[in-house]
C-alpha cells in the first residue's frame, strides 16, 4: 500500500500553514529532499510549471499533486511524498476549488516508474472513505491507523 511505503521512507510532513501555494510546493518536497530522491531544484521546477499552466496540479478541491515531467532535472529517485495542511492553501484567489490541504507530491526517474507512481495514487484517490479520512490526520500515527498498523 502506498501509504506504508510513504511511511517507510519518512516521505511525510504535517505543517499548520503556508504563506503561499509556491511555499507549499517547497514544503512538499521537502521529505523527498531530506534523502536525496530530490534536489531543491525540483520544487522550482515544479513552481514554474505552475505558473506557466496554471493550478494544474490541484485535481479536485483540496487535493494537489506536485510533480513535473519524468526525467526533471534534480530528480534521483522515484517516489511519492505525503504532506497535510491543517489550513487549506489557495492556488487561485478567485477560485476556491484551487484551494489545497493533501498534497501528494511525485517524482520519478523514468517513464514507467511515472505511470506506476501514477497508478499507485489513482488507486488511493478512488477510495473516497480514504479521501476523507486524509483531510483529518494530523500526525505519522494517524497515517498508520489508516494503514492498519495502529488500531
Amino acid at each position: 500500500m502506498l501509504l506504508k511505503t510513504i511511511i517507510e521512507k519518512n516521505h511525510y510532513l504535517f505543517l499548520d500553514h503556508v504563506d503561499s501555494w509556491q511555499e507549499a510546493i517547497r514544503m512538499s518536497c521537502k521529505p523527498l529532499e531530506n534523502d536525496g530522491t530530490v534536489d531543491p531544484s525540483y520544487a522550482e521546477l515544479i513552481i514554474e510549471c505552475v505558473d506557466k499552466f496554471g493550478p494544474y496540479i490541484v485535481l479536485f478541491p483540496n487535493y494537489a499533486m506536485p510533480h513535473s515531467t519524468e526525467n526533471a532535472v534534480g530528480v534521483h529517485g522515484t517516489a511519492i511524498a505525503f504532506m497535510k495542511l491543517e489550513k487549506p492553501v489557495s492556488f487561485d484567489p478567485n477560485d476556491s476549488s484551487k484551494d489545497a490541504k493533501v498534497f501528494f507530491t511525485l517524482a520519478s526517474v523514468d517513464k514507467d516508474q511515472h505511470v506506476e507512481n501514477m497508478q499507485q495514487l489513482f488507486e488511493m484517490l478512488t477510495d473516497e472513505t480514504l479521501l476523507e479520512a486524509l483531510l483529518t490526520v494530523q500526525s505519522v500515527e494517524d497515517l498508520k491507523k489508516l494503514t492498519g498498523e495502529i488500531n
